[in-house]
Formats: C-alpha cells, sequence, structure tokens
C-alpha cells in the first residue's frame, strides 16, 4: 500500500502547483450568490459512498432555499467498480474524490469524507462497522458535523435496514444518529478540533424505494414527513432544479453515470428522525435564518437586503460601496463561525462584481523543493471603482513586489516574479494515502486534514488591494 502510493505521488501528484483556473461569474450568478450571503442557515446530506447523494435535494437546498449545503460520503468509493479506466482500489477512491468535487462545483454544495474505506460490498452493519473501527469513524462524523455546524442534517439510509441491504448504507445512517446525540456533548472528545454544536433536526430521505412500491409508499404514514418540488424552474439560470442536478451526477463518469435530466414536478420526501418536527413545513423552523442569527448582524442585514433588491444587472460594480461597508461590519462580528464563512463570501461577491481578474500563472506544471520557478501575476479592474494593487505575494516562497499600481478600468497589469520552492516543502498528494491503512480506515497523522475532500495546495499567491479606500487580502491558488 505505502509503495503503491508513492508510485502514484511520484507519477502524477509531485508537483506543489496544481490548481483549478479562476473562476469567472456572470451577473445572474453573482445575483444569487448575494441571495446566499443573505441567508444563514445550513443542511447536512450524509450516505455512505460517491454516487449514493441525491443531488436533487443538494441542488435543492443549496440553490432554491439559498442554505449552505454539504455532502457527507463516509468513504470515498475505494471498492467500487470502473468503467473509464484501470484504476481500482485507492486510485479509484482519489478519481470517485475528483468527481464529487466536480459535481459539488454544479450543484452549489460543499464535500466532506471521513477516514473509512470503501472495502467492497459489506451484508451487515455489524461487520461494516467492526471493518471501518467504529469509534475513529464515529469521531470523524461528530468532528466534521461541529466544523461544518448544520442546522439540519439528513441521512440518505435508514438506520432500520440492517441485513436488508449494503452494510455501509445503514452504517452511516446509524453513525449519523449516534453523533446527532454526540455532537452537542461537552465530554465527547472528537480530534479536539472544534466546538460542540447541537443540529436542530435530523430526517431520512426516503422514498418510494425503501417502501418495496410506489403504492405501499402512497399508503404509508406521512405524518412526520416533509415533501419538497425539487423540480422546480429557475428563470435565472433557464434550467429546472432536476436538470442541475442531472448534470452533476453524470460527472460519476467512473460508475457510467448521465443523462439529461427531467423536467416538470418531482416530490422528495424526508422523514423525521430525531429533533421536534417543523408544523409550519420548513425545516429551518425555529431558526432564525436572517443576519438577526448573530449579534451585530442586523445592520448588515439591513445593507445587504438594499443590495439585492437594487442589484443592476448591466452594472454590478454600482453594488460595491455597499458591499464594502456590509464587509467592514462582518469583520467586527463576534461570531466567529458566520464570520469566516460570510467574509469569504462578500469578498468574492465584490470582486466578482468589479470584474476583477487577479491569477499567477507558474511557468511549469510541477516543480521539486529547491527548484526555482516563475510565476506570471496578472490584474485587470473591469469597473469604474477606483483599485489599487498594493502587493503581490507568493507564499510560501516569500518573494513579493511592493510596488503599488492603479488598476485602470479595463487594463491588464502584468508582472514577473522568480523564486525558489523551499527544500521542506510537502508535496500535494492525496494526504489520506501518506501512511499504511487498515482493510477499512486510512491513517491521517494531521487531525485539521481529516474531513477535508483533497489536500490543501501549497503554493499561494497572496494580492493586497485597496479598494475605494478599503484594504482587503485576496489569497488564491497558483495555477
Amino acid at each position: 500500500m505505502k509503495f503503491r502510493s508513492l508510485f502514484f505521488v511520484f507519477l502524477f501528484l509531485n508537483g506543489v502547483l496544481f490548481a483549478q483556473q479562476p473562476i469567472k461569474s456572470n451577473t445572474t450568478e453573482i445575483y444569487e450568490s448575494i441571495q446566499k450571503l443573505n441567508f444563514l442557515g445550513s443542511v447536512l446530506y450524509l450516505a455512505a459512498h460517491p454516487d449514493d447523494e441525491n443531488t436533487r435535494l443538494i441542488s435543492y437546498f443549496s440553490n432554491q432555499v439559498k442554505a449552505r449545503t454539504a455532502y457527507l460520503s463516509i468513504t470515498r468509493g475505494d471498492g467500487g467498480q470502473n468503467l473509464i479506466g484501470s484504476e481500482l482500489k485507492e486510485l479509484l477512491g482519489v478519481i470517485r474524490t475528483q468527481e464529487l468535487l466536480a459535481a459539488r462545483r454544479i450543484d452549489g454544495g460543499e464535500q466532506f469524507f471521513t477516514r473509512a474505506k470503501d472495502f467492497g460490498y459489506s451484508k451487515h452493519p455489524d461487520e461494516t462497522l467492526e471493518i471501518w473501527n467504529k469509534d475513529e469513524v464515529l469521531k470523524d462524523v461528530v468532528s466534521i458535523i461541529r466544523k461544518f455546524k448544520p442546522d439540519v442534517i439528513i441521512n440518505r439510509f435508514n438506520t432500520e435496514s440492517a441485513g436488508k441491504t449494503h452494510g455501509h448504507h445503514t452504517s452511516s445512517a446509524l453513525l449519523s444518529s449516534e453523533a446527532f446525540d454526540l455532537v452537542g456533548d461537552t465530554t465527547f472528545k472528537s480530534h479536539n478540533l472544534y466546538k460542540p454544536w447541537q443540529p436542530k433536526r435530523l430526517f431520512f430521505n426516503t422514498s418510494s424505494w425503501f417502501y418495496s412500491s410506489k403504492e405501499k409508499f402512497d399508503r404509508a404514514d406521512k405524518s412526520k414527513m416533509l415533501s419538497f418540488d425539487t423540480g422546480v424552474f429557475y428563470p435565472l439560470s433557464g434550467l429546472s432544479n432536476t436538470e442541475i442536478a442531472a448534470l452533476s451526477r453524470s460527472q460519476h463518469q467512473s460508475q457510467g453515470f448521465g443523462n439529461t435530466g427531467t423536467r416538470g414536478e418531482q416530490k422528495e420526501y424526508i422523514e423525521l428522525v430525531k429533533g421536534e418536527f417543523p408544523s409550519n413545513g420548513n425545516v429551518f423552523e425555529g431558526i432564525d435564518t436572517t443576519w438577526s442569527r448573530v449579534v451585530g448582524g442586523a445592520e448588515i442585514g439591513q445593507l445587504l437586503k438594499k443590495v439585492e433588491s437594487n442589484f443592476d444587472f448591466k452594472n454590478p460594480s454600482a453594488s460595491i460601496p455597499n458591499l464594502l461597508k456590509a464587509s467592514q461590519l462582518i469583520s467586527d462580528l463576534k461570531d466567529e463561525h458566520w464570520k469566516a464563512i460570510k467574509s469569504k463570501e462578500i469578498k468574492e461577491i465584490i470582486l466578482a462584481c468589479s470584474g476583477l481578474y487577479l491569477e499567477a500563472v507558474s511557468s511549469q506544471p510541477s516543480a521539486y523543493p529547491s527548484e526555482e520557478v516563475s510565476f506570471s501575476i496578472d490584474a485587470i479592474n473591469r469597473s469604474t471603482q477606483n483599485v489599487k494593487l498594493k502587493n503581490v505575494q507568493i507564499l510560501p516562497l516569500d518573494i513579493s513586489d511592493n510596488s503599488t499600481v492603479v488598476l485602470q478600468n479595463n487594463k491588464n497589469q502584468s508582472l514577473t516574479l522568480k523564486g525558489v520552492i523551499p527544500v521542506d516543502i510537502h508535496s500535494t498528494n492525496s494526504y489520506w494515502l501518506n501512511q499504511q491503512s487498515t482493510l477499512g480506515m486510512y491513517s491521517v497523522a494531521d487531525t485539521n486534514l481529516i474531513g477535508d475532500p483533497e489536500t490543501p495546495k501549497n503554493i499561494k499567491v497572496n494580492f493586497s488591494l485597496d479598494i475605494n479606500g478599503y484594504i482587503t487580502d485576496y489569497q488564491k491558488d497558483v495555477i
């Protein structure tokens, strides 16, 4: 296992410079980001494998409700088939990790994993949890919940299906149910990284499939169920939610998935497992999802409602003055959780509204410690806002340019920086493959990485900007 991982690292991931190209948002996407900025609520969907997730619900909560939405896949799907190549086991897990990340970029969700391995089909959850090392996987689940802080958790599978389906499926639901009771317990230690947090409700995403027929499901008691029309149409994007969900699900190419999606009404049901049933049909009943949720948030909410109401699709930069005011207020919040989330969101919106393009491109796709690399820097302001580039720094190479440059409307500023890759830098290989694993669990020495979908990029560029007198930094991966 160790040799195999290192071989894969050497062939494919020995570099330190890999990253996605910057996302350039259009005005519709900017407006939708502003709507999400004004919603302070979170939903976590939980299942066993990549492709187990219900992309209709993930997309619905992310794009219709505007909630911060994530999928926790207990495994990386290492034990599945591969219809597009010869990679299996650990290497397939790397592929399927990237497929899930591609899916989340489409449906708007975030992605998490535990250290558990997909070791193949299991007949019973008792077997699964023994091979996985239940106590350790449970710590992972609790830690991820405490980190993400969902108000609502939705399980894909039923806790009462032991022996009737894949043991991994039932185990994912059992772990979620137990974690729901432990995440708020101050005596339960889960890697000692995050403070206790108590979600409001736990649901099971039920359907006729779990009742063996549509007729039985139609007759079932639905007094503890909520239903949603996940076939809702989004006029701004010209797509139905189910079409977005199909595009997301089609990213599971190694499993042969792919379809054009459906249109029209599509009902999804969730059944209460734990917590108080919402009498008004809203999963967030009893939870303030406005800016009033946080102390000092009311003024921010008023500003951002104006931004949303007065948004000019032809001139999004007109929103920047109020966005900058709101950003300063957010930076003063005492609630560190929402402060971190909303600060990141609003900074990206300001960047998009100004048409600011900031990019650092390395002269080569990979590099080794002690090797010199050249970086091409581009910065352009495509708006009438007053923007100055005050500093550019490549981290952790500690090379920079401190020349203050006025970024005039639609005039590109370019510069080149050269530096040597530090001797002690780590390769950006898949962190969960760095140590010897067991049949059911990966070993991860750095507990801060547990839950992360991939290894953070080592080489970054930091742009220090003055936007209308407001000083802010933008840190991006080098590509």
